[in-house]
């Protein structure tokens, strides 16, 4: 097998590189949770990070290993959201431009922000339209540097500083439970969480109408789907990455989905239990837990929450039927 993307030293690396523009977010309990489960959870709150989300960790990385020229011409990425914003702050703190490829029904505080940011914001639709095409066509045409959401090693080794701090704070764990997406946080986090806790049993969790991954791990390669409808908007993926998946094929021991109604309900358990607001991406671990879908009796179990940026309205309209 051809070397892998990231190993532990680059996410070393990247936790001292991004220390002082990023928040060491903090570990929280919950009793509740721990009884319904008969679990001990250990939920990772990157809710609480910078621009809301775990993202930051790895576009800050990303970007603040320009060359001069690389600065000084600006970069461009396409996101649903939590990565638009990540690239938009970082580049403003770094003095550079960027531009941002957004789909038209990104949530409508993730396109307000990442203009907050300072970053230009390009629409697509989502479902006719390839983002990809438009990122590498911006990036030709004004000389922009390319960032992808996650398939970058830059931005995988900044996302394995999540699971680098969950286990340098709670020690080994027997479960690793982590949101996926494109796999930019679970192959940063299975990397991290080999080096230090080696007997962890790292899996995956994508929305059930999204599980290219979960059919990738099984077939051995790379499986694309057309874009999932799934309210986890973070983690409408078509397929895993050329980075990403080599690196989960080898480290991650199982990849499970979870419904939009147990996104739904995780996101009113953190609500009324815990006095936090979760996105729905942010819930997919939890809510492999919480559901009772796993077999996590008597375990220490690591959970990444991965953002918190969710329109208040939507948010208000998710959880309401279930209080």
């Amino acid at each position: 097998m051809s070397k892998l993307a990231i190993d532990f030293a680059d996410i070393a690396a990247a936790h001292t590189r991004i220390a002082a523009a990023i928040h060491r977010t903090p570990v929280l309990h919950s009793r509740t949770a721990d009884q319904q489960t008969g679990a001990q959870l250990f939920f990772k709150c990157e809710n609480f990070q910078r621009m809301g989300a775990f993202k930051m960790r790895g576009a800050f990385n990303a970007l603040s290993q320009f060359t001069p020229a690389q600065k000084a011409a600006g970069v461009v990425t396409f996101s649903s959201g939590n990565h638009a914003q990540a690239i938009a702050l970082s580049a403003q703190e770094l003095g550079m431009q960027a531009v941002i490829v957004m789909p038209e029904d990104a949530p409508a505080i993730k396109v307000a922000a990442t203009r907050g940011y300072g970053a230009e914001v390009v629409l697509y639709d989502r479902y006719t339209q390839d983002r990809d095409a438009i990122g590498r066509q911006l990036a030709e045409e004004r000389g922009l540097t390319l960032i992808p959401p996650y398939d970058h090693p830059h931005v995988m080794a900044g996302q394995g500083t999540v699971a680098k701090e969950l286990i340098e704070e709670v020690g080994e764990l027997d479960l690793l439970l982590v949101c996926l997406g494109g796999g930019g946080l679970l192959s940063g986090c299975a990397v991290a969480s080999r080096h230090l806790s080696p007997g962890t049993r790292i899996i995956g969790v994508e929305p059930e109408a999204g599980n290219d991954g979960q059919q990738s791990l099984r077939a051995g390669q790379i499986i694309r789907i057309d874009t999932p409808q799934t309210i986890a908007d973070g983690a409408q993926t078509q397929a895993l990455g050329q980075h990403t998946f080599p690196v989960i094929r080898e480290y991650v021991d199982d990849i499970v989905t979870v419904s939009d109604p147990a996104l739904a309900s995780a996101m009113q358990f953190f609500a009324s239990r815990m006095k936090m607001v979760v996105e729905p991406t942010g819930c997919l671990a939890a809510a492999a837990a919480l559901s009772g879908q796993l077999d996590i009796q008597d375990k220490r179990v690591g959970i990444v929450i991965s953002g918190g940026n969710v329109d208040m309205r939507r948010f208000a309209e998710l959880v309401a039927p279930l209080a």
